[in-house]
């Protein structure tokens, strides 16, 4: 599996297919039936993967948040660390946190709330935690962007 012909995140997920089917359900609907707003969902996978330098989840995640209106500066923010906002600030942070203590500070926990209820937070916490496992698993098994260019756009 940690071939040079594993390409692809489906290629690599059909070695094991139960395994694949459970998954994507979950990862599926996080993407199209989760409360968490688009533009925020992926706000936090880009920043998931930065930290992880996940190159695959980076150029996916670029094309699908620039579809959710984020901008080139907003992007470049995420790599940094930074929000444009205050909330756009609390969801780099809230990732931040999640990667590095595995909770929500009360602080975060609530500036969040300011925007979105408990479902949505509770999403935020789910597709955080999905996208960093997501970046294990591909960073582990060698799975490459299928356009190298997009990807060599600044995972690190």
């Amino acid at each position: 599996m940690r071939e040079a012909d594993t390409n692809n995140a489906l290629s690599t997920l059909a070695h094991h297919p139960a395994l694949a089917k459970a998954f994507l359900r979950f990862n599926v609907h996080l993407l199209t039936s989760s409360t968490l707003p688009p533009r925020i969902r992926e706000l936090a996978i880009l920043r998931v993967a930065h930290r992880r330098q996940s190159a695959y989840e980076w150029s996916h995640h670029v094309r699908m948040a620039k579809e959710e209106g984020v901008t080139e500066d907003q992007i470049a923010a995420v790599q940094r660390g930074e929000g444009l906002d205050a909330f756009d600030q609390a969801v780099i942070t809230g990732v931040d946190e999640l990667d590095e203590k595995s909770e929500l500070s009360d602080h975060t926990w609530a500036t969040l709330g300011e925007r979105l209820n408990d479902q949505q937070r509770m999403d935020f916490v789910f597709t955080v935690g999905c996208y960093a496992l997501l970046a294990m698993a591909f960073n582990t098994f060698g799975v490459q962007p299928e356009h190298a260019t997009t990807a060599a756009n600044n995972v690190e």
